[in-house]
């Protein structure tokens, strides 16, 4: 993946495109927050230790909500989920919107356009709505992407 390459994590992501059922599982029970939500990221406790095959960590999407943003905001699904997905990566490569004083946003911006991304995430959402992970430190099991709305 461009995204992963361009954060130069050699280690290996894995992507789980599923429903807003199963995100809002995963948020319960990794997060103890019972919403949907369009992406969660679950760094590897091994990431970057020397083996055989490195894994990262993985990024779950729900791809319901990825269609709705992508009707929302014209353009393809396909794109949405790219989006998404670059910022559960992001979360992998140790960026933490809520405690780096934008510098995740810059870094989302920048490979969005080496992407040719339409808007990402973190520009799209505004500050209040986009708190999921507040209290959330580097390692901890789980990040989270914007809420879903109603």
């Amino acid at each position: 993946m461009r995204a992963r390459k361009a954060l130069h994590l050699r280690d290996t992501v894995n992507v789980l495109i599923t429903n807003s059922r199963e995100l809002r599982s995963l948020n319960r029970q990794f997060r103890g927050t019972d919403k949907a939500t369009d992406v969660l990221s679950f760094p590897s406790p091994l990431a970057g230790q020397r083996e055989a095959k490195r894994i990262a960590g993985d990024v779950a999407i729900s791809a319901d909500i990825a269609r709705e943003n992508s009707r929302r905001l014209g353009h393809s699904l396909a794109d949405e989920v790219k989006i998404l997905a670059l910022h559960g990566i992001l979360h992998l490569a140790g960026f933490d919107h809520e405690h780096d004083h934008g510098e995740m946003a810059r870094e989302e911006t920048r490979l969005r356009r080496y992407l040719k991304l339409e808007t990402g995430l973190i520009e799209r959402t505004p500050l209040p709505a986009h708190n999921a992970l507040r209290g959330k430190k580097r390692g901890d099991r789980a990040s989270g992407g914007r809420r879903k709305t109603a």
